[in-house]
């Protein structure tokens, strides 16, 4: 079996996500943020690898992360970006923060494997109407379906708004959208008749 390679320089956060990356794929390319207090000195190195080889954005799952993320968008907005979902993102001790860092090999591989692009459609197969029908916008469980499906299709989570957009930005197609919501609403049926 081949080794997956990552050609792409891959953004994050601080050096313990570097370390982390390096331990399990040796060799890959990484620039630090240093924070969520990007420079525009760091921005443009992420401009100059995207030009030459291409860049995965992959920071923390959390409020810092998504900042990061859209600072980097604003300036790229064709760069590619990975997720990790919050629960792959704990630290083993208590007290500490999400983070890339705390991340298995195959939950960094499986993240880095399914990054997408960003393009905007014209025309998004996924609409509000979409995500009202499958409970994804009010109710008791809006949140927790969201959190799943964006888990589930490797977009990250959104609140209602930001989830729609992220269809629309990541092209999800309506049949990827209704085979995830099928898959979330079984874990979801399993979960609950525990």
């Amino acid at each position: 079996m081949t080794e997956f390679k990552i050609e792409e320089v891959v953004v994050v956060e601080g050096k313990d996500d570097i370390k982390r990356l390096n331990l399990y794929f040796p060799g890959i390319k990484t620039i630090q943020t240093q924070g969520s207090a990007i420079s525009e000195a760091i921005l443009d190195q992420i401009e100059t690898a995207y030009h030459k080889t291409g860049v995965i954005v992959l920071t923390d799952p959390d409020f810092n992360g998504e900042k990061i993320r859209k600072k980097i968008l604003e300036r790229l907005p064709n760069a590619k970006q990975a997720f990790l979902p919050r629960d792959k993102a704990v630290p083993q001790k208590s007290g500490g923060s999400l983070g890339i860092e705390h991340a298995s090999k195959a939950d960094l591989l499986e993240a880095l494997k399914e990054a997408r692009l960003t393009q905007q459609l014209y025309e998004p197969e996924v609409t509000r109407h979409d995500l009202i029908e499958h409970g994804l916008v009010f109710g008791p469980n809006a949140r927790f379906l969201r959190e799943q499906l964006g888990n589930q299709l490797k977009i990250g989570y959104g609140n209602a708004k930001q989830l729609e957009k992220k269809c629309a930005t990541f092209q999800i197609t309506k049949v990827e959208f209704e085979t995830a919501m099928k898959q979330v609403k079984e874990k979801y049926e399993k979960f609950t008749h525990r």
